[in-house]
């Protein structure tokens, strides 16, 4: 995807040792989105050119929405611990002014962690309705807000790349933190 944070995420995450492979589907139709994202996903790990130990699944708005249904849909023989969590950014869990139909199915049937970044004045994901949501989740969670951003992550008087140094610290913060957890268990 082009979109600058995501760019700006990848550069960051790479220059961490991160590998990061960033793909976009036209068109906002969400099954065609989880199709695509599920052939990515099956490249990766069965891939003999990228020799991965395992991966985050992420996407910004719609793109963290058909990631979420990807995790959700993986069998447990299939999964071999090879999806390590979910990075939702900017997750829609509403349409604007519709906060009464929620789009929260797939994160209950989540196991593996999730981190959502979003805004605290993001109209398609009001605070305190996701935060209910993560309540009852099954999977370990993280929120980090970021204050008065919406739904692009746009805040007034800060600029773009404060906003993205903000985001890009706290993602690979959290992916250091799930791959040590990890390291520790094994």
């Amino acid at each position: 995807m082009n979109l600058p944070h995501l760019m700006s995420l990848a550069s960051h995450l790479a220059s961490h040792g991160f590998f990061c492979l960033r793909f976009t589907c036209k068109g906002l139709n969400i099954v065609h989105r989880i199709k695509a994202y599920k052939s990515v996903l099956n490249y990766l790990k069965t891939s003999g050119e990228y020799k991965l130990a395992g991966v985050f699944l992420g996407g910004r708005s719609m793109g963290s929405r058909a990631a979420a249904s990807v995790m959700c849909h993986i069998e447990p023989d299939d999964g071999d611990d090879f999806v390590r969590g979910l990075i939702c950014i900017s997750y829609p869990l509403h349409h604007p002014k519709q906060q009464h139909k929620l789009r929260d199915e797939d994160l209950f049937r989540l196991k593996e962690p999730v981190l959502f970044v979003s805004g605290s004045a993001d109209e398609m994901c009001e605070k305190n309705l996701l935060e209910k949501v993560a309540q009852k989740m099954q999977a370990p969670h993280k929120i980090h807000w970021i204050e008065k951003a919406n739904h692009s992550m746009a805040v007034k008087g800060r600029s773009t790349n404060d906003v993205f140094k903000e985001i890009n610290t706290q993602i690979l913060f959290w992916i250091q933190e799930i791959t040590e957890m990890d390291k520790k268990c094994h």
